[in-house]
């Protein structure tokens, strides 16, 4: 901490007065490096004098800067909520005032005030966080990273070991006492010995302008619905060493967020979305690796703001979850070996909707990457998955590319060490042989399965579907069923049954093998 005493400036802000409010009170929330207060309809938030190894907030001068660079890179994402920069004054008389006539003492980004039920956080933790946005939100992650600056002269390996061993400094300085010595030291020498195995990937990564001008601190908490869409704000402002990362190091804070409060499918369904957009497939084996450095970052944040928390239940709460996080980040870099799960079936058999449930339940976080051929399909002809094809997409050829698109992607992620689960019709010997040997040639096992139905049922599914990336019809069904599958060796399933039936059905297929299934949140 520093001598920069900011008593004065807290106790004016935490007063109605300041705003120019006749009644009402002022809501203030604490970090451990800033201060926030919601006042009428906008929101105040001051950079507490503080300097750590990753920030230094320590003067007022340089607290503008920041709110100016916070104002400027939040813009990128939310332009309506970040209306600028105010300052605080010391008027003639000693009084305080924002923005007044007399010197600057200190200075506050000013924002347009939001519903703080739509947080994120907030919706997670009352169970309300409707997965249906995890396809907007893994959107607007991309066109950040899509627009975002290259820059080539951080990350890499030596970003991450900044990260590292700024996490192992914080353990040892804010951690005493609280986090266990001995776990945090096995956690940092694992880390380190994660960073020297990738540090060629992760230069790599770099020189192909995969670090960028990213968020930084892309948890629930700094997302929100605006008019109902995913926005994202409060990126990091203060470090370029915090900002200016891989962008799969960025996306992983989310990932892990999403994990941890047990919301699996909503992490699995933007890994998802996110990969379907980017194919930034090579990059996976570094998730372990990012994944556990996020969680350490949250542990080591938590016991530094579990020090200025001034209600002792929260910062108790703190501690606990600093704990859960250290658990979590050594867990997070011991991932399950790869393994390929096929899912085929003809027409509205149910082979999707599988996928997606199994999706989070396999392999490591955030769980399998899922190939869709229906997606695939409509990505490789330049095309969103809604937009509905005509015959001449479904060529022979055209398939054959796909089928071929799914084998190619799903050979690089199992060779990164990463689950896949490839969802297609596969109605013929030749198809499902074709999956199998991408299994052979990555060198992970493979499992197989077939989702049965009867035809009435089939059609039925299929004449009720609405925005679906497939386009199958009941005449499409019918000439799957004419042109037969031939001979099947993968077992079966029945499709006819609901899909937590069919799940289960798969499960205990899974489980019968060598592969480790993940246990579904209570």
């Amino acid at each position: 901490m520093t001598a920069d005493d900011q008593r004065d400036v807290i106790a004016f802000l935490s007063t109605p007065d300041a705003y120019g409010l006749r009644a009402g009170s002022v809501e203030r929330i604490d970090t451990h490096i800033s201060i926030v207060w919601l006042a009428g309809d906008r929101v105040y938030k001051l950079k507490r004098a503080v300097r750590f190894d990753y920030v230094d907030f320590s003067t007022s001068e340089l607290r503008r800067v920041a709110c100016e660079a916070e104002v400027r890179l939040n813009r990128r994402t939310a332009p309506s909520l970040y209306r600028g920069v105010v300052s605080v004054t010391r008027e003639t008389g000693g009084s305080l005032a924002l923005s007044g006539q007399g010197e600057p003492i200190d200075w506050l980004v000013e924002m347009a005030r939001f519903d703080q039920d739509t947080l994120f956080d907030r919706l997670a933790e009352r169970h309300r966080l409707d997965i249906r946005l995890m396809e907007g939100l893994a959107e607007a992650v991309v066109r950040l990273h899509a627009s975002a600056a290259p820059r080539a002269d951080r990350g890499g390996r030596d970003g991450m070991a900044w990260v590292i061993e700024g996490n192992a400094l914080g353990f040892a300085e804010q951690g005493a006492a609280i986090l266990d010595p001995a776990a945090c030291e096995r956690l940092t020498a694992s880390a380190r010995t994660a960073l020297d195995r990738h540090a060629e990937r992760l230069d790599a990564r770099r020189r192909q302008g995969l670090v960028r001008s990213c968020h930084g601190d892309l948890h629930l908490r700094n997302i929100c619905l605006v008019e109902g869409i995913p926005t994202l704000f409060d990126a990091v402002e203060f470090n370029e060493d915090i900002s200016c990362i891989d962008v799969l190091y960025d996306l992983a804070f989310l990932l892990m967020d999403l994990w941890r409060r047990d919301l699996r499918s909503h992490a699995n369904v933007v890994f998802n979305e996110y990969l379907a957009r980017t194919v930034d497939l090579e990059g996976l084996a570094l998730l372990p690796l990012f994944l556990s450095c996020r969680a350490a970052v949250r542990a080591k944040t938590s016991v530094t703001a579990a020090k200025v928390q001034p209600d002792e239940r929260h910062a108790r709460e703190l501690q606990a979850a600093s704990r859960q996080y250290l658990a979590l980040a050594q867990e997070l870099l011991r991932p399950p070996a790869a393994c390929l799960i096929a899912v085929g079936g003809l027409s509205g058999s149910g082979k999707s909707t599988l996928a997606r449930c199994l999706g989070p339940l396999v392999g490591a976080p955030p769980g399998a990457l899922i190939l869709r051929s229906d997606v695939i399909r409509k990505m490789l002809l330049g095309v969103s998955p809604l937009t509905r094809l005509g015959p001449e997409s479904y060529a022979p050829a055209v398939t054959r590319h796909v089928y071929q698109t799914i084998a190619e992607r799903a050979v690089t992620t199992l060779k990164a060490g990463h689950f896949v689960i490839a969802d297609a019709v596969y109605a013929s010997p030749h198809e499902r042989e074709g999956i199998a040997a991408v299994a052979r040639e990555a060198g992970v096992p493979f499992i197989g399965v077939w989702i049965d139905g009867p035809p009435e049922i089939l059609a039925a599914r299929l004449r009720e579907r609405v925005t679906d990336a497939s386009d199958a019809t009941a005449d499409v069904l019918q000439l799957q069923l004419r042109t037969g599958i031939g001979r099947l060796d993968w077992p079966r399933l029945d499709g006819s049954l609901d899909a937590e039936s069919v799940l289960r059905s798969a499960e205990a297929i899974i489980n019968g093998s060598t592969i480790h299934l993940v246990p579904r949140p209570a």
